[in-house]
């Protein structure tokens, strides 16, 4: 049969008062080093005698000892009492100063064009967080998996998470490589890509996504055939690379090979704008020092882009 275990209420009352007067055998100097008076001191030890159900000291006008049942309580008792208290103050440390572990999920694609510039300064800054990148694509349960924080595009994100911008809207762009269009026509239309090798993107739901581009003012949806299922967008962009089909991706890691001529975009008056990548959270207020400033570090790089925008314009 199944129990139930739990700390009894009050079963830490007066731990503290024994431990004083063990230590200073008087009950004056306890209740001196604890700040309140002899009397209370008393009455918290009498009660935690009450509780655990034997004497645990030896009083007489003279001296204060031990009994052997407080002589047993006090070699358990103290070292669990002092690993609560370095405990506390542990936790304590956690929530008044930057420090310890950020543990970030985030997708594959936004590492190197997103967080690689922005983790380099950010540790620089503050050199007693250790910051973890768990880079996976699944939509994972930040409390659960014990995470801090996570990195989606901006549909993607749960209604109540908390969201911070970390970049601007871009599209989504249909790219193929100079060596698949020698073999074959660009498409011209949405409906040309029927005729075209088409990877694809399977979402850790597990379902394929459809293409998604903008015909005539309108989303419109499109199911794709294609040679390769991948669930990752930088293993679709190595694969148009290749030259194994044309790949629908987003703008901003794409553009070193377009700027290379690695890649050819194509459709693109059709293609879609996402609303960007944003980090999410629980709650305001179960954040943190070392998110916290990991939230303010964004901003403040995002204001540093914008001036710098507003300054080459």
């Amino acid at each position: 049969m199944k129990q139930n275990f739990t700390v009894r209420h009050g079963a830490l009352d007066g731990l503290e008062a024994f431990l004083s007067v063990a230590q200073h055998r008087s009950f004056r100097k306890a209740a001196a080093e604890l700040g309140v008076t002899p009397s209370a001191i008393s009455q918290a030890v009498r009660t935690l005698e009450a509780r655990v159900g034997a004497a645990l000291f030896i009083r007489t006008t003279r001296s204060v000892g031990l009994t052997e049942a407080g002589e047993r309580f006090l070699s358990r008792a103290k070292p669990a009492f002092e690993e609560l208290l370095a405990a506390s103050a542990l936790a304590r440390d956690l929530g008044q100063r930057p420090a310890g572990l950020l543990r970030l999920a985030v997708p594959r694609a936004a590492v190197p064009f997103l967080l690689e510039p922005l983790i380099a300064s950010f540790c620089q800054a503050y050199p007693e967080i250790e910051v973890e990148i768990a880079a996976s694509e699944e939509l994972v349960d930040l409390a659960a998996k014990g995470f801090d924080a996570g990195v989606r595009l901006g549909q993607f994100i749960a209604a109540d998470m908390v969201t911070v911008r970390m970049s601007e809207p871009f599209r989504f762009i249909v790219v193929g490589s100079p060596a698949y269009f020698a073999k074959r026509e660009r498409p011209a239309r949405p409906d040309d890509l029927r005729h075209h090798a088409c990877l694809r993107w399977r979402r850790s739901s597990g379902v394929i996504a459809h293409w998604s581009l903008n015909e005539a003012g309108r989303a419109i949806e499109i199911a794709v055939s294609g040679p390769l299922i991948a669930s990752d967008f930088p293993t679709m962009l190595g694969a148009a690379l290749e030259g194994v089909g044309l790949a629908q991706v987003p703008e901003p890691i794409a553009t070193p090979a377009l700027k290379d001529g690695k890649l050819v975009q194509v459709l693109e008056k059709f293609a879609p704008m996402a609303p960007g990548m944003f980090l999410y959270y629980p709650g305001r207020a179960q954040m943190l020092p070392k998110l916290r400033v990991f939230i303010d570090h964004i901003k403040n790089r995002a204001r540093g882009a914008r001036r710098g925008r507003a300054k080459a314009s």
